[in-house]
């Protein structure tokens, strides 16, 4: 394991560029692909490309609100003492990443974006706690919990099939997450993650004979408190500036929101909430809107990587659907399928097609119909093979920098310090999915 760890993490170190010229690589692997495997010439390939380049506009809003409000309210000293004293329990390098992995899988399962935010800064304190740990083995630990998103309460496809009016509805007709959620299958793989993946990650660490330590003079949240400001307000403007009651009663007005919305949406937990109450418990810690201005100044720095390469991942996904591509490696999977086989060969072919759809809904809206479509027709399990989509999205999330970006801005490293890591994190977790899908 040593020899294995080691050999992915220089190869990684040396061959993998920046996340934004992976991006780059991955289209023109794309575009070649299309017109040597389809109908599509050079000029419609573009096309597909260009036409597809802005579907990911509102995603990538969120996902940059995701980092900037993460930030922001870590930013706020009330967060920073929570995470500080949280972060305490661990005491030696192996209990830093076992605590790390354990308690971003648990956010992870309660919403993915709450997870990807909370994993990377829980981690920023546990290194500053315990700084002899490896640090880009502890952020990698962090980005693992991604693996059980679509197990948990926010997973995309499960609440998708699970929700009336959803586009194979007259197909398959609802399916409860008693079903998909709630199955035995999933709770095995969820509480097979749970247990093994942070003796794994403790296993990684001592797999690993890296030495080099990254500063924390890098990172994006500051090690101390900030001391209080001396600054005296003059004018009317700079004194409504640096207003607590302004803070208190737009705060105020967005936590009265955050309550209906539970109320009204029995806990759902989606992505635009998340967002929302991070922003408003930032404003309410933050106490005045000078100071919460400021931290948002600083923590717009971390978004740059997301706005800049998701369209060109939109882009991507535009040549695979509109080439057929995606279409193709499905159809080939299914060609040798049985209705025992189908869940697992759909989870291998939902693997390598979310390496190039990295989106979870999207994948599902290209993928879906036709293995809902092959699993009617062999009398296979729908719920498992739906979830088998879900759970091979999740899965090669692992070596597919889309996800990764945001918790790589928070924790201020690059896409190769960690994917060597999660190359065997991606081996290991093929094992637990599989026997899911294969025994129950």
């Amino acid at each position: 394991m040593k020899a294995l760890t080691s050999f992915f993490d220089r190869m990684v170190q040396r061959y993998l560029p920046d996340a934004f010229l992976f991006a780059i690589i991955l289209t023109f692997v794309v575009f070649i692909l299309g017109i040597i495997f389809t109908d599509s010439g050079p000029v419609q390939m573009v096309e597909h490309w260009g036409t597809g380049f802005w579907d990911l506009l509102a995603f990538a809003m969120q996902m940059s609100l995701v980092v900037v409000t993460g930030y922001i309210l870590a930013s706020t000293p009330i967060v920073k003492k929570l995470l500080t004293k949280l972060s305490s329990l661990a005491k030696t390098p192996p209990q830093a990443v076992f605590l790390v992995t354990f308690v971003a899988i648990i956010a992870c399962l309660i919403n993915y974006g709450f997870g990807l935010v909370v994993g990377a800064l829980f981690a920023i304190h546990v290194a500053r706690r315990v700084p002899a740990v490896d640090y880009r083995i502890l952020i990698a630990s962090a980005y693992s919990g991604m693996l059980v998103w679509h197990g948990g309460f926010s997973g995309s496809i499960p609440l998708t099939i699970a929700t009336p009016g959803h586009f194979l509805e007259d197909k398959i007709q609802l399916i409860p997450v008693a079903e998909t959620i709630f199955s035995p299958f999933n709770i095995f793989v969820v509480i097979t993650m749970l247990i093994t993946l942070p003796i794994f990650n403790r296993f990684l660490l001592k797999s690993s004979n890296i030495g080099a330590q990254t500063k924390f003079s890098n990172l994006n949240i500051p090690e101390e408190d900030e001391k209080e400001d001396d600054f005296v307000p003059d004018t009317p403007a700079e004194k409504l500036e640096n207003s607590q009651l302004v803070s208190l009663v737009i705060g105020m007005m967005g936590l009265v929101f955050i309550f209906y919305h539970f109320v009204w949406n029995e806990l759902n937990l989606n992505i635009n909430i998340v967002n929302f109450t991070f922003l408003f418990l930032g404003i309410l810690f933050h106490r005045t809107p000078k100071r919460f201005l400021d931290t948002v100044t600083e923590g717009i720095k971390n978004a740059g990587g997301i706005i800049i390469q998701f369209p060109f991942y939109a882009g991507i996904m535009g040549m695979m659907v509109g080439s057929g591509l995606s279409h193709m490696i499905s159809n080939w999977f299914v060609s040798f399928s049985s209705d025992y086989t189908l869940p697992f060969f759909t989870f291998i072919s939902a693997g390598i097609v979310n390496f190039f759809i990295p989106s979870g809904g999207g994948q599902w809206a290209v993928q879906g119909p036709i293995m809902i479509d092959a699993a009617i027709l062999l009398n296979a399990d729908i719920a498992k093979t739906a979830m088998a989509v879900a759970w091979g999205d999740a899965w090669t999330n692992m070596i597919q920098p889309f996800w990764a970006l945001p918790v790589l801005a928070i924790a201020g490293l690059k896409v190769r310090d960690i994917m060597g890591f999660c190359v065997m994190i991606l081996l290991f977790s093929f094992i637990p999915i599989a026997l899911g899908l294969l025994i129950f």
